[in-house]
């Protein structure tokens, strides 16, 4: 599924907070970081792609996610990655990846660990 810019309310964050305090969240973190750009040597949650992380009280989850680029040549493929990577977490019982280019992804998302390995620090 891809989320539109007209999905959202007028004056609401373009970025969705994430379940921070939810015991899972760390581990989909720790699983959202075994995925990699196949373009760029680094994964995708460091790189900022992953934009929210949200657990309902089933523990269904929902990534909401974007790519470094609409041309990305493996859009198609890369929301399985994540749902499968999210999916094997223990506890998790249905996880849904969305896919979005707003806001659009800028290098300004990576982490420092991110730039450092990529050599912009």
């Amino acid at each position: 599924m891809t989320v539109e810019p007209t999905d959202r309310l007028e004056g609401a964050p373009l970025i969705s907070p994430s379940t921070t305090g939810h015991p899972l969240h760390e581990p989909i973190v720790d699983a959202c970081r075994t995925v990699f750009d196949p373009e760029i040597p680094v994964n995708i949650y460091d790189l900022g792609l992953v934009y929210t992380i949200d657990i309902g009280g089933e523990n269904d989850v929902r990534v909401i996610m974007t790519l470094t680029a609409p041309g990305c040549p493996v859009a198609g493929e890369m929301p399985g990655w994540v749902a499968d990577a999210v999916s094997a977490v223990p506890g998790v019982r249905t996880v849904d990846v969305d896919l979005t280019w707003e806001p659009p992804w800028g290098m300004e998302m990576m982490s420092d660990e991110a730039r450092l390995e990529l050599g912009f620090m």
